[in-house]
Order: C-alpha cells, then sequence, then structure tokens
C-alpha cells in the first residue's frame, strides 16, 4: 500500500539556492580534499609507512591502503544514509564532515614506520577506514540536499555544481602538496629538519591544513537548513522508521539498487579513477615522471576540463541523463588504449644520471599533447560523473533516497573505481602479464577499466529508463504493505554453498568467500528477483556447470598456444560465466508490464 505526496515543487529564490549549492560543495569539497590527499601522495607513502626492502610491494601495499578507504565506504553508506533518511539530511552530514577532518588531520600528527614500527602501518590504515566511513555518507547527503531544494527541470545543472567538487578536491589536494613541496624543499618535505616551521616534515603539513578546513566547513553547514521535502515528511509523519528494511527487503527497490549499480555507478567509478588518479601513477611509476611535471600535466588537465561537468549537467537536463553517461562510458572504453600509448609516446626517456623524467626534459609540445591526452580522459570523466546526481535521485523515493541512492554510488565508486589503481599496477606488473603482452605490458592494466565500463553500457543500455523529468517529490511509499519482501534465503545459501565449494577447491577462506559472493550470490541476486527461490538458485548452478564443462575444454587450448593466449585464458571462464548468465536471464525473465513498474519513475 502506498501514499503519494503531490506538493507543488519547491522552489527557492535565487538567493537560497546560491547558500545550498555553496554550502553544499564547499564541504563537499573539502571532504574530498580530506580524501584524496592520501591518494595524491600514494607512490610517496610506500616508503614512510610500510616495511622497507622491495619498492614494488612498498607502492602495492601504499595503494591496498588507499584502496582501503574505498573498501569501507559502502558501509559509510548504509550508517549515514539509515541515519539521514531517519533523522535529517543536515545534521548527517555534519557528522560526516566532522569524522572526516579529524581522521585526516590525525594523519599529519601519525609518526612514520621507521618511528612506530607495524603500530604506525595499523594506526594509518585505521584512519582510512574512518576517512571512507565519513566520506560513504558525505556525497549521498549532499546530492540529496541539493536535489531536494531544486526545480525539477534544472536539477541536472544545479547539482552537477557539486559534482565538481570531487575533481577540485583532488585538484586542491595536488596543489597544496605541490605548493609545500616547492617551499620545503624536496629533502624537508620528506623529512624536515629545517629551522622553525620548517622542522616539520613538509608532507604532514596538507593534513593538518585541514583542521582549519573543518573549522570552516562546519560554520558553514552549521547555518543550512533541513532538506524541504525530509522536512515535508516529518510534518506529515511519513518518515522512514526502518529505511535499510524499505532499501533492500522492497523487490523493486533493490532492482533499481543493483541496476543503478551496474547499469551506471560502477563504469562512472572506473571512467573516474582512470581518467584522475591511475593517470598521475601510471605518469609517475611506469613513465617515470617527476612529481612536478606530473601534477601539472594533471592539474591544468583538470582545470581546462572542470567546467565540462556543468555543460553535461545542463545538458542531461535537455537530452537525459542516461545517453551522456553512456557515452562516456563507450568512449573510455574505445579509446583508453590509444590515449595511454599516446602518453607514452610523447614522454622522454629518463636522461642518463637522473632517475626521473624532469619538467625540463618535456619539449613544449610534448608537454602541451600530454596534457591534451590526459584532458581528454578527465572529459569522459565529466560526461559519466556530471549528470549522475540527478541520475540517482530521480531513482529513488524521498523517504528512502539517502540510503538507496548511497549505497550503489559508493560500490561503484569504492569498490569498482577505488581499488582500480592497485588492480590495474598489479595486472600490468605481473608475470604473466609481461610474458603475454611484452613491451605492451603496461597497457594492460587498461583490461579492467575497459571491461567495467562495457558492462555498465551493456546493462544501462538494456535495462535503465530515463529519469530526466522525473519529479522526486511524487509517489513516496510510505510502508511495503502487502507487497512481498525479497527473499534473500536462496542467496545466502547460494553464498554459503559458493563457500564450502571453494574452500573443497582449496581456496584460502578470504579468497573463497569473495569468490562466494561474486560467482554465487551476486547472480542468484539477480534470478531471484525474476525466478522463484530453488529456480534461481538452480539456474545459477546450472551456468556454472555449464561454464566449467566449456571452460574444461577452452582452457587448455589456450594455455597451450601460450602468450596473450595464456593470459586470457585465466579470464576466459569469466567471460563465458558471464555470458551464459546474461543469456539464461534473458531467455528465462517474464516480459514486464506497466504495472510491473515502480510507480516513482512510470
Amino acid at each position: 500500500m502506498t501514499a503519494t505526496l503531490n506538493p507543488t515543487t519547491p522552489e527557492a529564490d535565487p538567493r537560497t539556492l546560491r547558500r545550498v549549492i555553496l554550502a553544499s560543495s564547499v564541504g563537499t569539497l573539502f571532504e574530498w580534499y580530506d580524501f584524496y590527499l592520501y591518494g595524491s601522495l600514494a607512490v610517496f607513502f610506500g616508503s614512510k609507512f610500510f616495511p622497507p626492502g622491495n619498492e614494488t610491494a612498498q607502492l602495492l601495499a601504499s595503494l591496498a591502503t588507499f584502496g582501503a578507504g574505498f573498501g569501507v565506504r559502502p558501509l559509510g553508506a548504509l550508517v549515514f544514509g539509515y541515519l539521514g533518511d531517519l533523522v535529517g539530511r543536515k545534521y548527517t552530514f555534519l557528522l560526516t564532515m566532522a569524522t572526516m577532518g579529524l581522521a585526516t588531520a590525525l594523519v599529519g600528527l601519525l609518526p612514520t614506520y621507521e618511528q612506530w614500527g607495524l603500530a604506525a602501518t595499523v594506526i594509518l590504515v585505521l584512519l582510512r577506514l574512518l576517512q571512507g566511513l565519513a566520506l560513504g555518507g558525505e556525497y549521498g547527503g549532499a546530492a540529496t540536499y541539493v536535489a531536494e531544494h531544486v526545480p525539477d527541470d534544472r536539477r541536472g545543472y544545479y547539482t552537477s555544481f557539486l559534482q565538481t567538487t570531487a575533481s577540485l578536491g583532488f585538484f586542491l589536494s595536488m596543489g597544496v602538496i605541490g605548493t609545500t613541496r616547492l617551499v620545503w624543499g624536496e629533502t624537508a618535505f620528506q623529512s624536515g629538519g629545517g629551522q622553525g616551521v620548517l622542522a616539520v616534515a613538509g608532507w604532514r603539513i596538507p593534513f593538518l591544513v585541514s583542521f582549519a578546513l573543518l573549522g570552516v566547513s562546519l560554520y558553514i553547514r552549521l547555518k543550512m537548513q533541513e532538506s524541504p521535502l525530509f522536512t515535508k515528511l516529518k510534518q506529515t509523519g511519513r518518515v522512514s522508521t526502518n529505511p535499510l528494511r524499505e532499501s533492500f527487503t522492497h523487490p523493486v527497490n533493490l532492482r533499481y539498487v543493483l541496476l543503478a549499480l551496474f547499469g551506471a555507478t560502477a563504469g562512472q567509478g572506473v571512467v573516474w579513477y582512470t581518467g584522475q588518479f591511475y593517470a598521475l601513477t601510471f605518469l609517475q611509476t611506469t613513465l617515470k615522471v617527476h612529481w612536478l611535471p606530473a601534477f601539472l600535466i594533471l592539474s591544468i588537465a583538470l582545470a581546462v576540463g572542470t567546467p565540462f561537468f556543468l555543460l553535461f549537467g545542463h545538458l542531461s537536463d535537455r537530452v537525459g541523463r542516461k545517453r551522456i553517461m553512456l557515452l562516456g562510458c563507450f568512449l573510455a572504453a574505445a579509446t583508453y588504449v590509444p590515449l595511454y600509448m599516446g602518453m607514452r609516446y610523447f614522454t622522454p626517456q629518463v636522461p642518463a644520471g637522473q632517475t626521473a623524467v624532469m619538467l625540463a626534459d618535456f619539449p613544449v609540445g610534448h608537454l602541451l599533447a600530454m596534457i591534451g591526452l590526459v584532458w581528454v580522459q578527465i572529459l569522459y570523466v565529466t560526461m559519466v560523473y556530471g549528470p549522475i546526481a540527478a541520475f540517482l535521485v530521480e531513482l529513488f523515493p524521498t523517504r528512502i533516497r539517502y540510503t538507496s541512492m548511497s549505497l550503489p554510488y559508493h560500490l561503484g565508486n569504492g569498490w569498482f573505481g577505488g581499488f582500480l589503481p592497485l588492480i590495474a599496477t598489479a595486472v600490468a606488473a605481473s608475470d604473466a602479464t609481461r610474458e603475454a603482452f611484452g613491451a605492451g605490458a603496461i597497457y594492460a592494466g587498461l583490461i579492467y577499466p575497459m571491461a567495467v565500463a562495457l558492462i555498465t553500457l551493456v546493462v544501462g543500455g538494456l535495462f535503465i529508463r530515463e529519469t530526466r523529468g522525473h519529479r522526486i517529490d511524487t509517489a513516496i511509499p510510505v510502508s511495503l504493505g502487502s507487497e512481498k519482501a525479497f527473499d534473500w534465503g536462496a542467496v545466502l545459501l547460494g553464498l554459503a554453498l559458493g563457500l564450502v565449494v571453494l574452500l573443497a577447491f582449496g581456496q584460502g577462506f578470504w579468497t573463497a568467500l569473495i569468490g562466494a559472493a561474486g560467482l554465487f550470490a551476486l547472480p542468484t541476486i539477480f534470478f531471484r528477483l525474476e525466478f522463484p527461490r530453488y529456480r534461481a538458485l538452480l539456474t545459477v548452478l546450472g551456468c556454472l556447470a555449464l561454464t566449467a564443462a566449456v571452460s574444461w575444454v577452452l582452457h587448455p587450448l589456450f594455455v597451450a598456444r601460450g602468450g596473450m593466449f595464456r593470459f586470457f585464458a585465466n579470464t576466459l571462464p569469466l567471460g563465458i560465466y558471464t555470458g551464459v548468465l546474461a543469456l539464461a536471464y534473458w531467455l528465462g525473465r517474464p516480459k514486464a508490464t506497466a504495472a510491473d513498474r515502480p510507480p516513482e519513475i512510470r
């Protein structure tokens, strides 16, 4: 049973809109600055907080710690999304901001591995986890808050201001780090030892700046009022009593959570982190570019590219969110390899007697070409990211919007995107990759973002409807009523069965758990949305059996051919399984009718 709330779309005067957007954007900008400080220094931090002896292992450990912050973002989305839908948007993201600011500032006070040993490593990881939890609650609150203030026909444009903050936060972090390195000098930046304030190691300063930013952000946000749509819900007694239950046990809403993840945010996440973080990592580690020209190239590309967030947000109000985001995924998947080959071509060789390519080593034309190649990647970022806040808030009803939109956003960005630098670097550095691709192994890490972007292109293109023009204050469900709740029994049974099978095949516990979740439980969720319990589980098991049979024949043939075929032999079963699952789902699902579509997006 549902009740419908149909007030006129809230109209705010221009001054109020500017104040709402400024307050939300400034606070979110500072949160992204805090979160990305570590990412901007990930290469540098390997030698500060991890055991010495192996530079590659240090880099991977540093990138893994960077990824740990992303790993807990979905948990932060659940915790703070629950609070945001229960007690309000304003107070929840005040809490997230305080958590983020304090965790970041404490990194600036943390002793190094040389001083505290593994204790320093553990504390650094814990602080990264706190940052991830805080960011998990910040974005959904800010996007929801802005979207619930602005007119329906300009939601893409107004929320795109918020979308600029992630890139600007990254830009700001690089600017502060670069300025500090220049002022302190390279030796004092790493270890301190100068006079007065220069006695403090310079790398600590950008983190300590967070104390000041936290004060400014809290001052601005304390002056904000609660969202008008949430206020109306409170006044009419329609606030959700259990946002988690309504978000993830209602079959219709769960379907849209999954579609938002695989049909939008997963592709958006990998395009975002390839164009910014992986580009920076590739410049510094693979191409051996000194930090100064690497930061300069990315900073200029970001500065030139950032206005396009607003352009594509505005265009999404005219032509739709979906087609712009999916076009960005397609262009990224189609052009990443030539773009990165171009970056390699225009980077000079490291001169004899140097350890890195310095700014003076770049011919002007080559430097401009490098900026252009990175700018194209930033352009893809603006296409997939500019409209996505409007898209996500339009996909879910007001009473559970904070929770429902936050989880797929942070799974897509935090897991698919956040682990990208680690996954791509590890793939490119592996022995199997070098054997398969030879000199081209440095581009093999791009296989991951290209594959995820293509998955999003297919899922989003086939299953997601356009959301532009939807009034987000209408058709607000007040209870699940007689609607049948989603049955998680088959999913849990699939997870348990997969865990037993993989453990029996000699996999470690955590590898088996992740494999069981991805190979057994996740497909069962999709099939259980359409099929009865045991039919869903048996269909997944049948697809696995068919995949195993086909792979049993094809895998040895690929391995025997060696080189690139041997490399892809290890990913062949996953590709076959994905195709078989998609075919089974497509052939077996019942045809949807108008009555099956949720009222809030009809």
